[in-house]
């Protein structure tokens, strides 16, 4: 009699069939979604299998499969930030991700934001599959930054202890930078051994410096004309959100103390939302003509515009979030400005340049200083480039987390294996090798995801699919 054959299913490893959500009006050019994107894209690359479930709103994006809740037809545009629709649109999604995660069956859920994470903590229960949480800052600090709620509002103490339940539900909590896993660190209430660092990473090949071809030239001269920007000026390129927390508004009173000093000097602030109101405070500033807000730029495109730069500025004011602008400053060899935070300092290193937290006058004079010295400019721009070459590569960030993925799947089998009094010890791979299942009529041993295509009604358990290190038995047709 021919032994049946046995697949192992641990080594090589099984593609991973990963439930994200995302609590976002996913895709809306902006800094937490381009990580969503780029981090989709990376992770098929490794032959993983993707789906994507977020709000009814948003562009569509080539290769990830989107799953939208249901449609609000009052609410066309992203919604940023903390809102009071979100209620009732995460309500919605709620729905959606029950119905996507009961048709797929996934071998874990990757939550993006909070409020994505306490949707999947319902559903890791219900579908028996670890919960990994993005990590892109503090719930409650966002909607500080927003001004959502104040420190001395009655809302806040209870939302800190929400928010800290539901980072306790996450078996992983991966943050954008070693300085917020730091906070969750001295928070205390996260094991250290669930927390990750997956740093804002950049495309390198899409983000480079100019190359001073005629071609790139042309297109360059071209997207100055159709921006109204004169000739000469020398740049300032701001990417991001505008709003207060992001330092906008800081950023306009500096251009004001700049262009005093430097009447060469122009202002590219790209972002949204409502760049009318912060073209009406330019211009009450007296730097309308130093100062140019174009709106919301596509991400496919924003290469292009931030080709057009001399320096870079990063003015941020939150002290919770990432900052995924200064990785695609530097990858374009800009010389970058930024305002001295942890963040700051963790993502550019010795390649930037720092001025104090929250003072216009100071973001001016090192403004001025990379505008002068166009030499120091060069040779920190360059330094910058080879940083996020190296160290901030996508690619790179989905091995990262790939590797999350196993431990958290080889621990989820494990306490699976501990609890469930039907389970036996995983075989050794020589003795599952040979050995002969005790079944009569049996075909051949395959591997657990064919349990996931069809074949759990002819399927017999040899030893459960929950440890993935057998397989299950698939019966001979009696015909």
């Amino acid at each position: 009699m021919q032994l049946p054959r046995i697949y192992d299913t641990k080594e090589p490893r099984l593609p991973y069939t990963i439930l994200m959500i995302a609590s976002t009006s996913f895709f809306s050019d902006y800094g937490n979604h381009v990580r969503i994107w780029e981090e989709a894209k990376a992770i098929q690359k490794l032959s993983h299998r993707l789906v994507l479930s977020t709000y009814h709103n948003g562009d569509d994006m080539p290769g990830i499969d989107i799953r939208r809740s249901w449609d609000v037809p009052w609410i066309k545009r992203a919604i940023v930030g903390s809102s009071r629709h979100k209620l009732y649109l995460d309500l919605a999604l709620s729905w959606r991700c029950l119905r996507v995660g009961l048709k797929l069956r996934p071998d874990l859920i990757h939550a993006h934001t909070h409020e994505a994470a306490s949707i999947g903590a319902a559903l890791k229960r219900l579908l028996g599959v670890p919960l990994l949480l993005d990590y892109q800052g503090s719930m409650t600090g966002e909607m500080l930054d927003h001004g959502f709620i104040k420190k001395n509002s009655p809302l806040y103490m209870p939302l800190v202890r929400l928010e800290r339940f539901i980072n306790r539900q996450a078996d992983a909590v991966v943050t954008s930078t070693h300085n917020a896993a730091a906070l969750l660190r001295r928070d205390g209430a996260i094991d250290p051994q669930r927390l990750h660092a997956v740093i804002d990473s950049v495309n390198t090949e899409r983000f480079r410096p100019f190359d001073g071809s005629a071609q790139w030239e042309a297109q360059r001269r071209e997207l100055r004309a159709q921006l109204g920007i004169p000739e000469g000026r020398r740049i300032v390129v701001y990417i991001g959100l505008l709003a207060p927390y992001q330092g906008t508004n800081v950023l306009i009173d500096t251009a004001r103390l700049l262009a005093a000093r430097r009447p060469d000097v122009h202002f590219l602030i790209m972002g949204y939302p409502d760049p009318m109101s912060y073209r009406a405070y330019a211009e009450a500033q007296g730097v309308a003509g130093h100062v140019t807000l174009p709106g919301r730029i596509l991400y496919k495109d924003l290469h292009s515009y931030l080709a057009l730069g001399d320096v870079a500025v990063a003015p941020k004011m939150s002290l919770t979030e990432g900052n995924g602008k200064i990785s695609n400053y530097m990858a374009m060899g800009l010389p970058v400005v930024a305002f001295d935070t942890p963040v700051s300092r963790e993502i550019l290193g010795e390649t930037g340049i720092f001025a104090q937290f929250g003072s216009a006058e100071d973001l001016a004079k090192q403004l001025d200083l990379a505008l002068e010295d166009r030499e120091m400019a060069a040779r920190m721009g360059a330094a910058g480039r080879v940083r996020a070459v190296t160290e901030f590569s996508w690619e790179r960030a989905a091995h990262q987390f790939e590797a999350i993925y196993d431990t958290l799947l080889a621990e989820s089998r494990s306490a699976r294996h501990t609890q469930s009094p039907r389970e036996v010890a995983p075989l050794p791979t020589a003795a599952r090798e040979t050995i002969q299942p005790d079944v009569e009529d049996c075909a051949e041993i395959v591997a657990p995801a064919a349990l996931h295509n069809g074949a759990s009604e002819d399927c017999a358990e040899v030893v459960t699919p929950a440890t993935r290190t057998v397989g299950v038995v698939r019966k001979r047709n009696p015909h």
